[in-house]
């Protein structure tokens, strides 16, 4: 396809987060099927994008620069046909070309308290922001179609009335396994958690779960702050928890604990998505879950799903894994599940959005 572009400036290449993957996949994808121009602001995101001759770069402002408001006025004189945005920040005043926005998830309406890294002015404006749908209702309706990562939030927006605009699932994906393990590990005795320690993502009912697991280590892997991590050591000391603090691993080390543990656990009142349940199911690794709509929908039936605050069935749940059978049934379920995120179908529908767009 001609004139597709992708709005680069959201990777950020000193903290990967759930945007600069959603990113990066879509983007080797897409590259494999169409021409792809990305606008980029730093050198640091050129050398996150993968090298391949179909890709070309537009260099400009950062997102959050006054020239921004005049961004749709300069593309207008670059051939673009399409241009897609992985958030909804990009603007597109005085284009005459189809853009399209992405919104991930509703979360922050729901919890509303911001990112603690964040200064005093933003958290203000973040909480105000998120105390009504109005600002995010006049901001998508900019677009042309809204794109979202999955099925569950797509119900959400409908429901919230979001947009005007027509909604499409985009979905998320993960990178592909470099190997797949094989052999059972009902014997393991390492569950593992990857995810932030924001209050949703209800840690402490996993480290309360543990008090019925002694013989089981929680290997928590995400970057935690020092005032965090006491607190869940507090808690995990109270409970006799086993718990282990990895403050962050590389890829491939996060890989390999996918492949040497029992079980990847999550325990939060609300996702967006989930990438994680997809990275452990390529790699065969069973996926023990709360009983939330979009573990349901990402994890089906390969997730042994608990009730969110029930530490108890969250152990009971863990010790199913201990019989080999059911370790190896799990295992495949995973593998089979994950067949359904991979990031060429989500760069394909990306491309027949694309093209409804411009034959509308």
């Amino acid at each position: 396809m001609q004139g597709l572009w992708f709005d680069g400036r959201y990777i950020d290449p000193d903290h990967p987060d759930g945007i600069t993957r959603f990113s990066i996949g879509l983007i080797e994808a897409l590259l494999e099927i169409s021409e792809l121009t990305v606008m980029v602001c730093n050198e640091k995101q050129v050398a996150q994008l993968p090298k391949h001759k179909g890709l070309k770069l537009y260099r400009t402002n950062p997102i959050a620069d006054l020239r921004e408001l005049g961004q749709g006025l300069r593309l207008n004189k670059e051939g673009v046909r399409v241009l897609f945005s992985p958030m909804q920040t990009t603007s597109g005043l005085g284009r005459k070309f189809k853009l399209i926005y992405t919104l991930h998830d509703l979360i922050y309406y729901r919890h509303r308290n911001p990112p603690g890294e964040f200064g005093l002015f933003i958290r203000t404006v973040w909480f105000l922001y998120h105390l009504t749908y109005i600002p995010q209702r006049l901001i998508l309706n900019l677009a042309d179609a809204v794109a979202t990562v999955s099925e569950t939030t797509k119900a959400q927006m409908l429901e919230k009335r979001i947009t005007k605009r027509p909604i499409y699932v985009i979905h998320n994906a993960a990178e592909a396994p470099e190997r797949v393990a094989r052999k059972p590990r009902h014997e393991s005795r390492e569950l593992v958690y990857m995810g932030s320690f924001i209050g949703y993502k209800n840690v402490e009912t996993l480290i309360q779960g543990m008090q019925q697991l002694p013989d089981h280590t929680l290997v928590l892997l995400s970057r935690i702050s020092p005032t965090r991590k006491a607190q869940l050591q507090r808690l995990a000391d109270s409970h006799g928890a086993r718990v282990q603090f990895e403050n962050g691993v590389s890829d491939v080390d996060y890989h390999e604990w996918l492949h040497r543990a029992k079980a990847l656990v999550s325990a939060s009142l609300d996702e967006g998505f989930g990438i994680p349940l997809v990275e452990a199911m390529e790699r065969g690794c069973p996926v023990v879950v709360s009983d939330i709509d979009i573990f349901e929908e990402v994890a089906g039936p390969a997730g042994l799903r608990f009730s969110p605050k029930d530490s108890k069935e969250f152990a009971s749940c863990v010790r199913s894994l201990d019989d080999e059978e059911t370790w190896k049934l799990q295992s495949d379920l995973a593998k089979a599940q994950a067949k359904f995120f991979t990031w060429d179908d989500s760069a394909e529908l990306l491309i027949e959005l694309c093209e409804e767009l411009l034959e509308s």
